[in-house]
């Protein structure tokens, strides 16, 4: 058998590192050429120091923050804060009033979905009790309290996770127990697939550990360094291995270019499919632990 090809040296600082967004719309941009110019902005700043302004569009008052940075065009990001303009510095004020105009649309659309998204955050999700269900590796998980077993037991089989708890113990004495035995599993599973894929290309990783970002799945740093978001358990493992065979890739290419998603491809044929269904699964939809 021949021996694994030895990976190459990362083309980045070894301070770098990569990461898997959460969800897809994390960051919408798009760039713009400079429009023709309209009415005044009315100036204000952002506890962060970030200039805010306001226009009325269609009867609506729409704030956003404004930057100025070398690009050569308008870009627009919308995440939880709001609408994010960077623009270049020689563009007027009355361009980029111009520019968001013709983005109106796509921007209120977007603002609505982000409030959706954190008004769904806000809504419990799970109701802490016997009989309460989880997912894990994408099947639902019973919680059984009143266990005649000393300790913790899991039954893949019937589904099953008896709590050693008495039947009147309190909701957050049953979200620790059963967020640390999913923490717990997603540490031993992630470094059995981690083991699995490093092996199958051929590179060597210096570390991992969970994460609990709220904005991406995975991270790999240029020194071999990996992080995994631990709500992956929730997912069948055909998901979580994507994310490993994602951020191992890194350790051959640093960076999202065709080569890199070939590299990830010869670990993993099926990663489209998983690819996608991140993408359209945002965080909300994962239950509120």
């Amino acid at each position: 058998m021949s021996k694994p090809a030895k990976p190459r040296p990362a083309t980045v600082p070894d301070n770098r590192q990569l990461d898997l967004p959460l969800f897809a719309g994390a960051v919408d941009e798009e760039a713009l050429a400079p429009a023709a110019a309209t009415a005044p902005l009315r100036p204000d700043r952002t506890p962060n120091g970030v200039k805010l302004r306001r226009l009325t569009l269609s009867g609506r008052t729409l704030e956003y923050g404004l930057k100025r940075s070398s690009r050569r065009t308008i870009g627009f990001s919308i995440d939880g804060s709001g609408l994010m303009i960077t623009a270049p510095r020689w563009v007027t004020l009355a361009d980029i009033e111009t520019a968001i105009a013709g983005k109106e649309r796509w921007i209120f659309a977007k603002l609505a979905e982000w409030q959706t998204r954190v008004e769904q955050r806000a809504l419990p999700r799970i109701e802490w009790r016997d009989g309460a269900e989880i997912p894990y590796l994408g099947k639902p998980v019973r919680i059984a309290l009143a266990s005649a077993h000393a300790s913790l037991v899991f039954d893949a089989q019937a589904g099953a996770l008896a709590l050693a708890l008495p039947a009147h113990a309190d909701a957050q004495q049953i979200k620790d127990r059963v967020q640390g035995w999913l923490q717990t599993e997603a540490k031993r599973l992630y470094g059995e697939r981690l083991a699995y894929y490093a092996d199958k290309l051929g590179v060597a990783y210096k570390g991992y550990a969970l994460s609990s970002a709220a904005t991406r799945w995975g991270s790999c740093s240029s020194d071999g360094r990996i992080r995994l978001n631990w709500r992956l358990i929730h997912f069948p493992l055909s998901i979580i291995d994507y994310v490993v065979a994602h951020e191992l890739a890194h350790l051959r290419e640093m960076n999202h270019s065709p080569r890199f998603w070939q590299t990830v491809e010869s670990i993993f044929p099926e990663f489209k499919e998983a690819r996608h269904t991140l993408k359209h699964h945002p965080p909300e939809l994962l239950p509120a632990l």
